[in-house]
């Protein structure tokens, strides 16, 4: 390896360490060894060192133990001129540095103001840096890196030349669909600071993520991927050797230095190597090629700045796709986040503003024409800027395998393809949309053909198993739009009642969600018509429509096989599937219970499920709710105990709508059994769970539930549950 990147990697690491330690000595003077440390809402302590060592740091005085420990790691100082035949020492090294940047880190959190913004999701909008991910935000990112739409990140130190190139680089790595983590500067300039300054807008939603202006903020990066193997993967703490191998093998990351690289970037990026994590830089430093802790080359320099993403990429042996869609816009899930303000919008539709809608069905074969777009009434470039027009999607599908079943799978992606346009912004479905064409969008030449070319594309790319013929109609006449909403409405009820008429006593076959099992080996989720994914994004038809089109994939379908507790949700056939691919791990478990051999859960979950013995009943608490809840547990430890494939009686991860099933935890008692849960929550479900209690002719039931307005802790739980009368207290124990 390079004498010349050890010796500077070494020095770079006396020098933070040596920083670290009058910083850590300061804060031990001003707050004593008792003083709380922590990054805020996350179960994993200083990520870094808890994932390396197992220990966990929650005091100052636990700081100073970590540093005695990061003391030892730390090589003799050596020359250029010193041959170091392997990589031990420099190794060594950038673990000692990312410890004692870690614990400077957590030292800024006593600082009053806290220099972050605690995961606000628009940092445009004020203070650009966001600090630690919390728990949520690594939960529902997680499953992006599970299902290939994220499949790694960029770790960007520093900045270049001018925004323009920023802009671009950017723009790359989002099209490849990899989050982009920035840290630190450039002779003053900041990578983050320079797409701030080109209107980029920046957050965990568009994948821009600003961590910090300080080179130490390179470790929320290696800090999120750290957690990422604990959560996802169910390694333990201190098990350093399969977490590093995880993040080499699974997450696929790697770090571009931008400008000048001193001793403190060699230390750092010395660290990232530890993770399988290469690095590839703009300017003229020694090179580290031979293959060996990292997949290929650990160290790549004088890469051209128009070349850049694509090097990267094959240093690291990411294997990812961009997507190539016919629009005059950047396209990929990175810009699905991406907000369109009123001051940027060219025009909108629906909303409050004009009546829309989207409608897919199915057709025969020669009933259309594929790839045929037609734009029926005005388009945009003869609105006013800022104005608005009322707009009809009319997508006709053909194919020898399409099912009307299939058609709300389809059309649900109506909302996710169009968000893929950079500058353009769509949300709801069906009846209740609202979407808008961005002013950046509209100079690039979009137009109202252009969702027509984006459903062609993405459709045909999509659900190629099943589709043949992709046609599209746009409306935005009013008389047309008012023609055929009525007829699409008719649709949408027809839809929901054979959705909602269907029971797990109807099918003889379930479908197998396998999707997490990259980072939770043993979990496997089986997916019922009464019973969705514990994620929320599969249902029963999504499981089947995902094995039309690909039959060898995360989706399979089950034979239920003989029952062997219809109170519970036990089969035979399911047992023998889930022993196998749970890689024999798990003999069977309970689709309806969750006191009895619950269903695993891999920690995408969209709410957990948690027992409350002192009120014989069960609350449930969803990944938004920040607080505490009344069984002494915020979300984020309560997955802490619940994912990672694990199976833990009494607490159960589960998609929001299971809340609404007539299987719902039914060998507990069902729904009578929720005592609390979180009042956002409850307001948004509270038309499904209404209709549900009265269902079972407990009209007041929903009213009875407590939530964090009147109890946070089981002291205030339990005189309120008595107060109003819950009929948990007088159920059967759940013992």
């Amino acid at each position: 390896m390079s004498r010349i990147i050890a010796a500077a990697a070494i020095r770079g690491a006396h020098k933070i360490v040596n920083r670290a330690d009058g910083k850590l000595a300061e804060a031990l003077a001003a707050y004593g060894p008792e003083k709380t440390v922590e990054f805020p809402n996350t179960g994993y302590y200083l990520p870094i060192i808890y994932g390396m060592t197992g220990v966990a740091v929650e005091t100052l005085g636990d700081m100073t133990k970590v540093m005695e420990r990061t003391r030892g790691l730390l090589p003799p100082l050596v020359t250029d001129q010193v041959w170091l035949p392997y990589l031990g020492h420099t190794l060594d090294a950038g673990m000692a540095t990312l410890f004692a940047e870690e614990i400077e880190e957590a030292l800024k959190y006593l600082q009053d103001p806290i220099p972050y913004l605690a995961n606000e999701p628009n940092p445009m909008n004020g203070q650009l840096w966001l600090g630690a991910a919390n728990d949520v935000i690594l939960r529902e990112r997680g499953i992006q890196f599970v299902d290939g739409t994220a499949p790694g990140f960029a770790a960007i130190v520093g900045a270049v030349p001018d925004n323009e190139t920023a802009v671009r680089i950017a723009r790359e790595l989002q099209q490849r669909n990899l989050y982009v983590f920035m840290c630190s500067d450039s002779g003053g300039r900041r990578f983050a600071e320079q797409l701030r300054e080109a209107d980029v807008q920046m957050g965990w939603e568009t994948r821009l993520v600003p961590f910090g202006t300080d080179l130490s903020a390179a470790v929320f990066a290696l800090g999120f991927a750290t957690r990422a193997a604990m959560s996802f993967g169910g390694i333990a703490p201190g098990d350093y050797r399969r977490i590093l191998l995880y993040n080499k093998d699974r997450v696929f990351a790697f770090v571009l230095a931008l400008g000048p690289v001193d001793d403190e970037k060699y230390a750092n990026a010395a660290g990232a190597i530890n993770w399988g994590f290469p690095c590839i830089a703009d300017t003229d430093i020694p090179e580290i090629l031979p293959t060996g802790v990292c997949t290929y080359e650990h160290v790549v320099s004088k890469v051209p700045h128009d070349q850049i993403v694509n090097r990267a990429v094959e240093v690291r042996g990411l294997k990812v796709a961009v997507s190539e869609v016919p629009v005059p816009v950047p396209f990929g899930p990175a810009f699905e986040g991406e907000v369109v303000r009123r001051e940027d919008m060219q025009l909108e539709f629906g909303g409050k503003y004009s009546t829309a809608f989207e409608f897919l069905r199915t057709r025969e074969l020669d009933e259309i024409e594929d790839h045929k777009i037609e734009v029926i009434g005005p388009d945009v470039d003869t609105v006013p800027v800022g104005g608005s027009l009322p707009l009809g999607i009319l997508c006709e599908v053909a194919g020898r395998q399409m099912q009307p079943d299939f058609e709300p799978i389809l059309e649900r992606r109506i909302h996710t393809f169009i968000n893929e346009a950079n500058s353009i912004w769509h949300m709801g479905q069906r009846d209740l949309i609202w979407a808008r064409i961005g002013k950046d969008a509209y100079k690039a030449g979009f137009r109202l053909n252009h969702f027509g070319e984006i459903l062609w594309a993405q459709l045909h790319h999509e659900f190629g198993a099943i589709v043949d013929k992709v046609q599209v109609t746009i409306y935005t006449e009013q008389e047309q739009v008012e023609k055929l909403l009525p007829v699409a409405q008719q649709a949408y009820q027809e839809r929901d009642e054979r959705v909602a008429g269907m029971t797990d006593e109807s099918v003889e076959i379930f479908y197998s969600c396998s999707l997490c099992q990259s980072f939770a080996p043993n979990h496997v989720c089986i997916i019922t018509p009464e019973r969705l994914g514990l994620c929320g994004a599969y249902n029963w038809l999504d499981g089947k429509a995902s094995y039309q089109i690909n039959p060898t994939g995360p989706n399979q379908p089950v034979e239920k096989g003989r029952c062997l507790d219809p109170l519970k949700g036990q089969w035979e056939g399911i047992n023998a599937f889930v022993y196998e691919k749970s890689h024999k791990h798990l003999e069977k478990f309970n689709a309806y219970s969750m006191m009895e051999e619950p269903m695993t859960s891999c920690g995408c979950f969209e709410c957990i499920i948690a027992l409350i013995p002192e009120a014989n009943g069960v609350m449930v608490v969803n990944r938004e709710h920040p607080g505490m809840t009344p069984c002494g547990m915020r979300f984020t430890t309560l997955a802490g105990s619940v994912g990672g494939g694990l199976q833990t009686p009494g607490f159960v991860g589960v998609g929001r709508l299971y809340l609404t099933s007539k299987k719902f935890i039914l060998a507990e008692g069902g729904l009578p059994r929720i005592v609390w849960m979180p009042k956002a929550l409850k307001d948004a479900m509270r038309d499904r769970l209404q209709k549900r209690c009265q269902e079972i002719g407990m009209e007041d039931l929903l009213d009875k539930i407590a939530d964090e307005t009147n109890a946070e802790s089981v002291d205030d739980l339990l005189p309120y549950l008595e107060q109003v009368g819950h009929p948990a207290l007088t159920m059967d124990p759940m013992f």
